[in-house]
């Protein structure tokens, strides 16, 4: 089983192969993203420097890569073949697709967790982990999804994010007069983005990207883990005063050892009585061989409870690691229910401003007509940069949400692998 708790190598998937470059688009070519320079994100103020920091920490550390990797090397050759018509959603073809996807992305596996809950003690963490190990496999499936609807969101956004380069350099000049062929493209970038859906699914739509159940489920382990912390602190408490009562015992005992050997060699000197020393402080006479001797009942075990104190440490650090993942990843898939919200919305207000322009505009009239054309062209120009921010944050948090459901699978599967050994 301990194959299963470490990652997978993924010296195959870290390098895009040259045919998946070449059939990519450019606008789907994004290599991992540098360190921000400024606290903060666009969908949640952070509230203290350190939060920030361990931001800017987690997309830079090797597995972030390597999730970044591996999940775009495969969405590109999913991408080429949506775009060539070679992909039917409802094929066996995609169904496994989407399986082989989601063992390069999901680990520790399938496989090993049920290895793993087969040998475990039924009871209620149990059964709670193997629920946690359901919800964090589908809601890694509702993230790939997402990550899916990221590509479909800048295709659609592809022509028009060309048209609008154009409108802010003539900005920039001061003036905004677009020819007549100019508007007629401004009307077919408009005609084609109106045509397709919104790539985001709809707040109201439950059934999309649902996280209530996996969010519900962490709720529930976060409660059993922190139980569970507490009851090993408090063991952890009672070793360590169990083993300072061994530590004053062995003391008392040597201070009466030693008093008892002044006496002897008094007593001795003077010739006048012979003492025989009592028993020492928190020890009783054992019989040894021929003789009469003496253990302390507290020293002769100070070096068990050693062991099972640094057993009990290792114990409360595997909870504690495992509280603070679905502490983390509960954080994650809030932001991202967040972003997916902002996005389908600021997608929404796109359409409304096209469909106007659509509308109104003209390019056979006066210049008057073309206002409305020039007009939505400006209003896009302002929202769009914060708009694809928000598609950058998006993909960031899918990664980081990957990463930290693997790591909190690990850290579940290595506890659960604990108390297996621990009973066995």
């Amino acid at each position: 089983m301990l194959q299963c708790l470490s990652l997978k190598s993924s010296s195959s998937t870290t390098s895009t192969s040259p045919a998946a470059a070449a059939a990519a688009p450019d606008i789907h070519s994004h290599p991992p993203p540098p360190p921000r320079s400024q606290g903060g994100t666009s969908s949640e103020a952070s509230p203290s420097a350190t939060l920030t920091h361990e931001y800017r920490l987690a997309v830079q550390t090797q597995s972030y890569n390597e999730i970044w990797s591996r999940i775009h090397e495969v969405q590109d050759h999913h991408h080429h073949d949506e775009v060539e018509g070679d992909l039917d959603s409802n094929s066996e073809h995609e169904r496994q697709r989407q399986r082989l996807l989601l063992e390069q992305v999901l680990q520790p596996n399938r496989q090993c967790v049920e290895e793993a809950l087969r040998q475990a003690k039924p009871n209620s963490l149990t059964r709670l982990v193997s629920d946690y190990f359901d919800q964090s496999e589908n809601t890694t499936q509702v993230c790939l999804m997402l990550h899916r609807y990221v590509y479909r969101a800048r295709e659609l956004y592809a022509p028009l994010h060309q048209l609008l380069d154009v409108v802010q350099s003539e900005e920039e000049s001061l003036s905004l007069n677009l020819s007549q062929s100019q508007c007629s493209r401004a009307l077919e970038v408009f005609l084609q983005f109106d045509r397709h859906d919104n790539p985001f699914p709809s707040p109201d739509d439950s059934d999309s990207h649902n996280f209530d159940d996996m969010l519900r489920c962490f709720s529930q382990l976060k409660h059993q883990l922190d139980a569970r912390l507490r009851s090993s602190r408090s063991r952890i408490r009672l070793l360590r005063r169990a083993t300072l009562a061994s530590a004053l015992c062995f003391i008392g005992t040597a201070l009466g050892v030693a008093v008892s050997a002044v006496a002897v060699t008094v007593h001795a000197l003077t010739a006048a009585l012979v003492v025989v020393a009592g028993p020492p402080l928190c020890c009783t006479p054992t019989a040894t061989g021929n003789g009469t001797g003496s253990s302390c009942c507290g020293c002769s075990s100070s070096s068990m409870m050693t062991a099972i104190e640094k057993k009990e440490v290792a114990h409360m650090n595997q909870l504690d690691a495992a509280a603070m993942g679905t502490c983390v990843l509960n954080n994650d898939l809030a932001t991202i229910d967040r972003l997916v919200r902002r996005l389908h919305t600021a997608v929404e207000g796109d359409k409304l401003l096209i469909r106007l322009g659509l509308e109104r505009g003209s390019v056979t009239g006066t210049a008057t007509d073309k206002h409305p054309i020039q007009e939505v062209l400006k209003q896009l120009s302002k929202s769009h940069p914060n708009f694809l921010h928000l598609l950058n944050e998006l993909e960031e948090h899918i990664c980081l949400c990957f990463n930290t459901v693997n790591r909190a699978r690990s850290m579940l599967l290595q506890h659960m692998s604990s108390l297996v050994y621990s009973s066995s």
